[in-house]
């Protein structure tokens, strides 16, 4: 990579970081930024998706995220290796993601953008399952009705208010494989509050890039030997730049340090504006246009949104 390529993104990053630390509240600005732009993964993924092998597209996208993320890690923090038991909390931090980048895009391959999106909203719910399993957290009655609700909500929208579309949701292979992420990605969230210790963010972020990108090359090391790299489209490589900066680098980065600063489930629950951004993405770009029907959907998911998050962090009861 160029040096003054380089550069640029050093001093791009630096003004996150300086933007982060001046917005009031920042963690819900933040996390609105983040979904907003993780909406976008789902079109995008389906688009280039039988471009190449899922497994040598995540590897890409994950060391090439790593690779842009290091001057700004190694020039802030230094180039320290972490302790032994350190590197463990990163590697366990790891599996989780690349599971769920994986099935996402293995997923898109057998079924659709709507049906991944109407299940991605089930990360709040299973978030507050895996919570309970490692941290022994118990969600109150008022979160729980809000994390119900809002689900509800986010599948109406997905299916444009049509109740019997909902009713009638069939599952494919491409939806199990998905599934499996979901579950994978639920468990991210409690297990990154189990397993921090306090370092800067951008440490535990790029380690958990650099680590995941080791997985994905050891599952990936024979797709990639017989992947024919001339006639792959250029598009392909654009989508795989574009997720591995937005959607996986800089969400990365907000998630982890949102998940610290608000707690697991309350970032979770942002993922049920997913299927809301969607529409509002396909509405603004003049993909599609916005539907009467949808609007019952989006007001559950408002009214969710402010259940869970005007419910104090610690409104939690542990089991000891």
């Amino acid at each position: 990579m160029p040096y003054d390529l380089k550069s640029k993104l050093n001093i791009n990053l630096w003004e996150i970081d300086k933007v982060m630390r001046k917005i009031k509240a920042n963690a819900h600005v933040l996390m609105l930024l983040s979904i907003l732009i993780a909406s976008s993964s789902f079109p995008i993924g389906k688009l280039i998706t039988h471009d190449l092998p899922p497994v040598v597209m995540m590897f890409i996208r994950f060391l090439l995220a790593a690779i842009l993320f290091a001057p700004y890690v190694f020039i802030k923090n230094g180039c320290e290796f972490p302790p032994r038991k350190r590197m463990l909390s990163y590697t366990i931090l790891s599996i989780p993601s690349v599971i769920f980048f994986w099935s996402m895009f293995e997923g898109l391959r057998y079924t659709s953008v709507i049906n991944t999106g109407a299940l991605i909203t089930l990360v709040p719910a299973t978030t507050a399952v895996w919570g309970f399993l490692i941290n022994r957290e118990i969600p109150t009655t008022l979160r729980s009705f809000g994390l119900a609700i809002g689900t509800l909500g986010a599948l109406l929208v997905v299916f444009k208010g049509d109740y019997i579309a909902l009713i009638r949701l069939k599952f494919n292979y491409g939806d199990f494989v998905f599934i499996m992420g979901i579950l994978f990605s639920s468990w991210d969230r409690p297990l990154l509050k189990k397993l921090y210790s306090g370092e800067p963010i951008e440490i535990l972020t790029f380690w958990t890039l650099l680590l995941g990108a080791g997985w994905l090359l050891i599952a990936s090391i024979t797709s990639i030997i017989n992947v024919d790299w001339h006639s792959t489209p250029i598009k392909t490589y654009g989508g795989i730049l574009y997720l591995a900066i937005f959607t996986t680098l800089i969400t990365f980065f907000i998630r982890q340090k949102c998940t610290v600063q608000i707690g697991a489930t309350k970032v979770a629950a942002y993922s049920l504006l997913v299927p809301v951004f969607v529409i509002l993405i396909t509405f603004v770009t003049g993909m599609e246009g916005l539907k009467l029907a949808t609007l019952p959907g989006i007001l559950l998911v408002i009214i969710s949104m402010f259940i869970i998050q005007k419910e104090p962090r610690d409104a939690l009861s542990k089991i000891t």
